[in-house]
């Protein structure tokens, strides 16, 4: 993986926006990288500072990802630019994972050097669509609606409040107990009784969980829409503070 400090002063501007060409040109002479090729980026929540050296300035670590693959790297402060092998981007994804770098997000592939600042951008909202708290390594295409959310905290508030604003006012253990139930249903495909089985309760439990939560969000699940706004509700709040 590539360290070199050259990376910051070549790429930042990339990632910040730019795709003046001789900027691009610039850029992949002086890291000996293709100006066309696969290229994805990856924002980290946090960079791990380490100690200082005297008369060396402190830099942030990154994470000793192996290269392989045909992969390169590259990291800008908290920014990785990753040239793609054949494997593309899930390879990448799981080795930060493996390393414990997360909270981390992961841009779609793009096409050159020209296009890092989108891809920056993209790989932000991605990591926005963790969560408080998370250590995950998330890929943006896996977490659109929550990216969608996340990208506009005054719609995503207001949509809280409309759709789980009585299920706000119970008490927390009370309120997990129904938000968990509504989880399990998604994840299990809307099946009340492959729900109870991941619960380990009777299917008339998870039902009546579900029919309360109906009754207290004024939204149907066998509703199209009123189950969208549901499950948009649902990544809003995992992404507040009340979700934690």
């Amino acid at each position: 993986m590539r360290r070199d400090p050259r990376a910051a002063a070549l790429l930042g501007p990339l990632l910040a926006g730019s795709d003046q060409p001789h900027r691009v040109r610039r850029a992949a002479q002086g890291l000996g990288l293709p100006e066309r090729g696969r290229y994805a980026v990856v924002v980290l929540g946090a960079p791990v500072a380490v100690p200082a050296v005297p008369a060396v300035p402190a830099v942030p670590a990154v994470p000793a990802v192996p290269e392989g693959n045909g992969e390169r790297w590259c990291w800008c402060g908290r920014a990785g630019v990753v040239l793609l092998g054949p494997g593309g981007p899930a390879g990448p994804v799981a080795a930060l994972a493996e390393a414990g770098a997360g909270p981390g997000g992961v841009s779609p592939v793009v096409g050159g050097l020209a296009e890092l600042g989108l891809a920056r951008r993209l790989a932000g909202a991605a990591l926005a669509a963790c969560g408080p708290g998370s250590r995950e390594i998330v890929a943006l295409d896996e977490r659109l609606p929550a990216a969608l959310v996340a990208s506009r905290p005054e719609l995503s508030a207001r949509l809280l409040a409309e759709v789980f604003g009585p299920l706000l006012t119970l008490d927390p253990a009370e309120r997990a107990l129904l938000v968990g139930t509504l989880e399990a249903w998604l994840e299990c495909g809307g099946s009340v009784g492959r729900a109870a089985l991941r619960l380990r309760c009777h299917r008339n439990t998870v039902f009546n969980r579900l029919r309360r939560l109906e009754r207290l969000t004024s939204r149907s699940l066998s509703h199209p829409r009123e189950l969208v706004e549901t499950v948009l509700a649902l990544d809003a709040l995992r992404l507040s503070a009340a979700g934690r």
